[in-house]
């Protein structure tokens, strides 16, 4: 298979390219002629000009013109103050990051004209497979079993600040607005006013971060890149899968079907990081949740707007019937048909993120709506960073000390007490003003009108109270609610939204099925409760550490001084026992304790919020094991204080092998593993018989060489896969493509087909 999106010689004009480049150009020039003054801006094209035409001489071959050019440059340059210097790098910066903007405009433009030639779409790819051989059934069925997760890490590899890339947006959308043939003059007159407007903000905004991202600050980063970029994208690409699936097939791809999912490191990796502590873990989770509902909510809040028929199914109705009769009883159904709104007891400001832009679809609007806030945002001024929320006032770590800086909003709380007095607000009714009330019409007393606005309504009102139980959770405050008040699991989400999908397909209006409401489920089945289950990172050495202290503490030796065997023999006598390990009382040194903290909050977290535990520099069984049983022992511990078990089940543990002595040992680490009666048992048990492997790109590539590394990963995958197999056991490789190369250049499927025989199955 070839690629056929790079390298493609495009037969068109540049003139529109050139006109953009000249737009920018000129306005940017513009604009620092009323900033810095017109003599350095002279001093700018002077120099501009010098490196342009030694640049030009060079090409052409005329080497004495091009030296002397040169040197005439370096003498310019070298006569410029410190503060010329620096204005001088930052208005070659923008412009050429202006260009760029122009050029990514131009491309995306060209390739919209000519889609057939520069992509492969699902269509053509799935035809592609039907015209080989493979059978439409086969077909199905290995696209429904598809099994991909992509994991966003904080690796700073993205130097511009998020405010100026939203300003890059900006302008980008404007250009687009600026192609449309049908602008008046004087609608091309405010997009020139608007592009003028951007690029003075951005030349008045500092390009560097003055402070140091704490680990919370890139946890909602990556989340905002779900809302911004994943949380459209997603249902737009499974849309188009089951289309062309059904197509080739016959069948449309199950709405609960998720091919691909979606993980996190940033709150979770904490190898080297003493910043991510157990609390920034639960916090970043419990962050995670909250965002998710809060975007479930708009999506449902524009549903019931659009659910407007009255016929629907007769399990539609019973349902509707049952919610109006128990919203009569309890005297609360005024809320269900009210836009978005907060109790008067829970934070009144929304997170930093309420106040980024928002921009319109194409052919929403005549003009881009680039400052208009979702319906529930309020509007708030605060510099970037500045945390505008009580919600986000959670797990800011001091980079020395890696203490809390938890706080409350005095414009939100009185004190954490009064909080805690109003905690029964969770499940009480949210007021309405006098205008709302005279804006919308109360809910129907009879559930043949607008059921699907009453059922629709409820699943709202059970996803604000979810929310305020976040943020008293956020808080540290305990709730004490009825479950069924709130949205625990995907599931429980899940159930109303495809009995109205249902109802409508059963009634004649699939048409109207297969469009919010089917992307709404797509959503929630991929992105659950928590958009990205957050993985869990320690170095293995801080394990064994851990289970040297308990070990001593409880007199049963030293075990770093124990051989490989007597640690396994130990390890799985004890994962075999009922009995917690670790006593309430133990006294630990700091760092052991907050390795013991991180598995009690994995254990109050479980599966349903996390995902895997991964052991970086992994090198032996014994530090699968070690994990395992830390892990059991929490949970054992949570659940005695619970009074119940614990939410989910045990996290997948994870090997990591990153070095070229641990790629070799890889698949003897395994083999040792399965050979173990209770482990094997585990895998098959807990983890549907699929055991994951993380092989490292990064730093077997800084140990060997990249070519070197390239082999040793490919040997032992090659080496894995054969292990599990040998024991009937599925595995699943991470790929962990750190470092440059990893991350950038060729297209993902051509690096999936490179990987060995085997190593890529259905799951």
């Amino acid at each position: 298979m070839t690629d056929t999106t790079d390298d493609i010689a495009e037969e068109i004009s540049f003139q529109s390219f050139d006109d953009d480049c000249r737009l920018l150009g000129n306005l940017l020039n513009d604009i620092l002629q009323r900033e810095v003054g017109t003599t350095v801006v002279d001093k700018l094209e002077r120099i501009r000009v010098l490196a342009q035409s030694g640049c030009n001489m060079r090409q052409a071959g005329i080497v004495d013109m091009a030296e002397m050019l040169e040197k005439q440059l370096a003498s310019e340059l070298s006569k410029m103050t410190l503060e010329e210097a620096l204005t001088l790098a930052r208005a070659f910066s923008h412009y050429l990051t202006l260009m760029g903007i122009a050029e990514t405009h131009h491309r995306v433009r060209k390739r919209g004209n000519n889609i057939a030639q520069t992509a492969k779409s699902c269509d053509d790819i799935f035809n592609q497979l039907v015209q080989g051989g493979v059978s439409p059934d086969e077909l199905y069925d290995t696209v429904c079993k598809q099994e991909v997760e992509i994991v966003l890490t904080a690796h700073p590899t993205q130097i511009n600040r998020r405010t100026l890339q939203y300003k890059h947006i900006r302008i980008a959308h404007l250009l687009d607005y600026n192609d449309r043939p049908d602008l008046t003059i004087e609608d091309r007159e405010m997009v020139i006013e608007d592009l003028v407007r951007e690029i003075t903000s951005i030349w008045q905004t500092d390009e560097l971060r003055r402070q140091k991202p704490t680990p919370v600050d890139e946890a909602r980063a990556g989340l905002n890149i779900v809302e911004q970029s994943l949380w459209k994208a997603v249902p737009h690409y499974l849309r188009r899968v089951s289309n062309a699936l059904k197509k080739h097939t016959g069948k449309p791809l199950p709405l609960t079907c998720t091919p691909i999912k979606f993980g996190s490191w940033m709150g979770g990796d904490r190898d080297g990081n003493p910043n991510v502590t157990a609390k920034v873990t639960k916090d970043v989770s419990l962050l995670s949740r909250w965002m998710a509902i809060d975007l479930y909510i708009r999506e449902v809040d524009s549903l019931r707007f659009e659910l407007s028929m009255n016929q629907c199914s007769e399990s539609l109705s019973r349902l509707a019937h049952e919610i109006l009769e128990e919203a009569n009883h309890e005297n609360r159904h005024e809320n269900w048909n009210q836009p978005v709104s907060r109790s008067q007891s829970l934070p009144k400001q929304l997170p930093a993120r309420a106040h980024l832009p928002s921009f319109a679809e194409n052919g929403e609007a005549q003009h881009p709506r680039l400052d208009i806030p979702g319906p529930d945002h309020s509007q708030h001024n605060h510099k970037e960073g500045e945390v505008s929320s009580t919600l986000f006032k959670i797990g800011e770590t001091s980079a020395n000390s890696g203490a809390s800086a938890a706080a409350t909003s005095p414009s939100s709380f009185n004190s954490i007490q009064q909080l805690g007095q109003r905690k029964s607000s969770a499940g009480s009714q949210i007021g309405r003003s006098s205008f709302q009330k005279l804006m919308e019409p109360k809910l129907p007393q009879l559930p043949g009108i607008a059921p699907y606005r009453v059922v629709l309504g409820n699943v709202k009102d059970k996803l604000e109270r979810s929310r305020r139980r976040l943020e008293l959770l956020l808080e540290d405050v305990s709730c004490d609610n009825d479950p069924l008040d709130y949205y625990e699991t995907t599931d429980q989400l899940l159930e109303p939204l495809l009995l109205c999908y249902e109802s409508l397909q059963s009634c004649g209006s699939g048409v109207l099925a297969d469009g919010r409401l089917a992307d709404l489920i797509r959503r929630v089945a991929t992105f659950g409760m928590v958009l990205m289950k957050l993985d869990l990172r320690q170095e293995s050495g801080r394990h064994a550490e851990t289970i040297d202290a308990i070990t001593k503490y409880l007199d049963l030796g030293t075990y770093s001084e124990w051989d490989e065997e007597k640690k396994l023999e130990f390890l799985t006598r004890e994962l075999k026992g009922k009995r917690p390990l670790v006593p309430h009382s133990i006294e630990v040194p700091h760092e052991v304790k907050e390795v013991l903290d991180t598995f009690r909050i994995a254990a109050e977290l479980g599966s349903d919020s996390l995902g895997a535990y991964v052991i970086s520099m992994a090198s032996n069984a014994s530090d699968v094991l070690a994990v395992e049983l830390l892990q059991k022992d929490a949970r054992l511990s949570v659940a005695g204080d619970l009074g119940r078990e614990c939410p989910g089940g045990t996290l997948r543990v994870v090997p990591l092998f990153e070095t070229v002595k641990d790629l070799r040992g890889a698949g003897s680490v395994i083999r040792k593993l399965l050979s173990i009666d209770w482990y094997r048992e585990h895998v098959i048990k807990n983890h549907n018989g699929h055991q994951e492997v993380m092989v490292g790109y990064s730093d077997s590539g800084k140990d060997a060489g990249r070519f070197t590394a390239a082999w040793e990963l490919y040997k032992a995958q090659e080496d894995v896969v054969a292990a599990c197999n040998e024991y009937g056991i599925k595995v699943t490789l991470f790929h962990g493509r750190g470092g440059s190369i990893g991350r950038g250049g060729g297209p993902t499927y051509l690096a999936i087909q490179s990987q060995p025989p085997g190593s890529v199955m259905v799951g």
